[in-house]
């Protein structure tokens, strides 16, 4: 059964995005491989130049949770996954070790396993790059064994998060450019919606980045794009993971509604709350009026 295509349609000028997934600017920015080196030795303090001796293995067409992982890649002995994440998520690590099982079954092709010579293996480094607001600290760490029933198990899956908000970990936005410009970026934006619909605070701040010179070329090159993406982002960044099917919610219309009433409040008081904006603002946001809300929070209060 297929989910349904999820439509974009920022403002006329801006060119419809269709996504089945979440892409993102962040995927976007690294996806070329002078970034991605750049971000490498910004994370392990070397000094790599060429990017030739990066392999980047992002398996396309693999898609966990909804959303495309966003970037892997062998460089020397690691194999690394690097994510962007905008909320604050506790099963990375289990999203990490099914994507990680897959690079290893790629990576080992046909090799043969059931032998006595021992097979080795590129080591697997996973960074999270966070710039929700439900966390404040530096850096934090998850670890798979957090999810065990019983909390003994013998498979462990470690990841870093870095808090990538503009003003945190400074010494490693210093070290690249992209990641600083870009954590810049996002915080225009949540500037801007302080005062502007969601369409007019993300086109303001391409455009101010560009004037700043701050990730100039790829804003020029990529602008309908990017604003595109950055719409759909916020849009979604805060809806609850539901995916709604031809025939599933036990079958019933009425069980659609309720669910899409649930996320429309769900993405609006949590929007003023990651933003400290009014009711106002977020509605204008997310492109819905404050009657909608109050319609939807008072059926969801009658659900409850």
């Amino acid at each position: 059964m297929e989910t349904k295509n999820v439509m974009l349609q920022a403002e006329s000028e801006y060119t419809p995005v269709y996504r089945t997934y979440k892409d993102r600017v962040f995927r976007m920015l690294f996806k070329e491989k002078k970034r991605l080196l750049e971000l490498y030795n910004a994370l392990n303090g070397t000094v790599y130049d060429d990017e030739e001796d990066l392999n980047v293995n992002t398996l396309e067409n693999v898609i966990y949770m909804k959303m495309k992982n966003d970037i892997s890649l062998i460089l020397g002995c690691d194999m690394c996954l690097y994510e962007h994440q905008s909320s604050y998520c506790p099963n990375m690590p289990l999203r990490g070790f099914l994507y990680f099982a897959d690079l290893y079954k790629k990576y080992l092709g046909d090799t043969e396993l059931v032998t006595n010579r021992r097979v080795m293996l590129p080591s697997p480094r996973y960074v999270v790059f966070y710039n929700g607001l439900e966390r404040q600290e530096e850096e934090f760490t998850q670890y798979l064994s957090e999810s065990f029933t019983d909390k003994d198990g013998c498979i462990e899956v470690t990841v870093k998060t870095y808090n990538i908000n503009y003003g945190h970990n400074r010494e490693l936005l210093e070290k690249s450019p992209t990641l600083k410009g870009y954590a810049r970026f996002v915080a225009i934006i949540r500037k801007n919606l302080e005062m502007m619909s969601l369409v007019e605070a993300v086109d303001s701040a391409v455009t101010e980045c560009i004037d700043q010179n701050i990730l100039r070329d790829f804003l020029m090159e990529q602008r309908n794009e990017v604003v595109a993406m950055s719409i759909y982002e916020y849009n979604e960044a805060y809806a609850m993971r539901v995916t709604y099917e031809d025939g599933e919610s036990a079958g019933y219309e009425r069980g659609k509604m309720e669910g899409k009433e649930q996320t429309l409040v769900h993405n609006i008081e949590a929007a003023m709350k990651s933003f400290s904006i009014s009711l106002e603002k977020a509605c204008a946001g997310l492109d819905v009026s404050v009657e909608e809300y109050r319609r939807a929070k008072a059926q969801t209060i009658q659900t409850d």
